[in-house]
């Protein structure tokens, strides 16, 4: 198992990501055969003198060297293009020749996304792929939503992807046994909400494959109610925002309680692009090390359990 690293994406990069490689050794120190094979994308001489500096043992670990960054405010396919010896664009050019096995960045998002659909490409069958972020909810377990961000607008037939690919990936990497899926909606009512969920609500009834249970609103996002939440990118990324707002809002009052500290995003590291040829995860641009320990401990598990071979055989069968 090989996975690919972009050590010069994020706002703390490459320190961070070199802490979080150590964290990953630290918490897992059984023989190297354990360990993933790590390839790190960037500038070789300074990412070796960080890896000395912060004592990480080098064994398993192979720097390729790139003279560029994709930074966070430029365009995002202008820059892929443009770049092609940035970090991001030959952590791409590894994986689409089978050289990694999954990669990861903390990076600029944009460039991310245009890399997995020009390099490793959309899965056939699939319109768009979409990104999907954890959702803590009261029983203890946690449920996935999407999409989150990369699809604002969206037509009923990509809702149906989203909600098998979701359904997948509950499966396989949240271990959730034919897991539901509910349609964020304004009401439970079959005839509620706008004209998108409107039509896609009787498609995703006859949809094979999915567990379908209904609309689903806003205050069942953290119940029980569903495993798999399904929206447009547009509510999907508000949502997110305002999770996130109110676990921020808890540090800051010093309210301290299990619930909202599984709201911390460092816990689960980066969202899966789910509907690509291959792993891809996205960080937060201030990925802390240990987000980026949970990144790399992610895509480990995605390529164990075969999610990309299963979301195929999904979409040809």
């Amino acid at each position: 198992m090989n996975i690919g690293l972009d050590m010069m994406g994020g706002d703390f990069a490459p320190l961070e990501a070199i802490k979080g490689i150590n964290l990953l050794r630290e918490a897992n120190p059984g023989t190297a055969d354990a360990q993933p094979t790590l390839t790190l994308f960037g500038d070789e001489a300074q990412i070796a003198a960080l890896l000395v500096e912060q004592g990480v043992d080098m064994n398993g670990i192979k720097i390729v060297h790139t003279t560029q960054i994709i930074d966070m405010h430029e365009h995002p396919t202008k820059a892929f293009r443009e770049k092609q010896d940035s970090s991001i664009a030959v952590g791409f050019g590894y994986l689409a020749k089978g050289l990694t096995d999954a990669f990861i960045s903390a990076g600029n998002t944009g460039a991310m996304m245009v890399g997995s659909l020009f390099s490793i490409k959309a899965i056939e069958g699939i319109h768009r792929p979409t990104i999907g972020a954890y959702m803590p909810r009261e029983n203890g377990q946690l449920g996935c939503l999407l999409d989150v961000g990369i699809n604002s607008d969206c037509k009923p037939e990509n809702l149906v992807q989203f909600a098998l690919l979701g359904s997948i990936f509950a499966e396989q990497v949240l271990n959730i046994p034919n897991p539901k899926v509910g349609l964020i909606n304004i009401g439970e009512e079959e005839g509620k909400g706008n004209l998108l969920a409107q039509a896609a609500y009787p498609l995703l009834k006859e949809a094979e494959g999915i567990n379908f249970i209904g609309n689903i609103e806003g205050r069942d996002i953290f119940l029980d109610k569903s495993d798999v939440m399904i929206c447009d990118g547009f509510t999907g990324n508000v949502m997110l925002k305002l999770a996130e707002t109110f676990y921020i809002l808890t540090l800051k009052k010093g309210f301290k309680d299990e619930f909202f500290d599984r709201f911390n995003y460092e816990q689960y590291g980066g969202s899966p692009i789910l509907g690509v040829n291959a792993p891809v995860i996205i960080g937060h641009g201030i990925s802390s090390p240990e987000a980026i320990k949970n990144m790399i401990l992610l895509s480990k598990t995605m390529i164990e359990s075969k999610l990309v071979d299963k979301i195929k055989a999904a979409f040809t069968s």
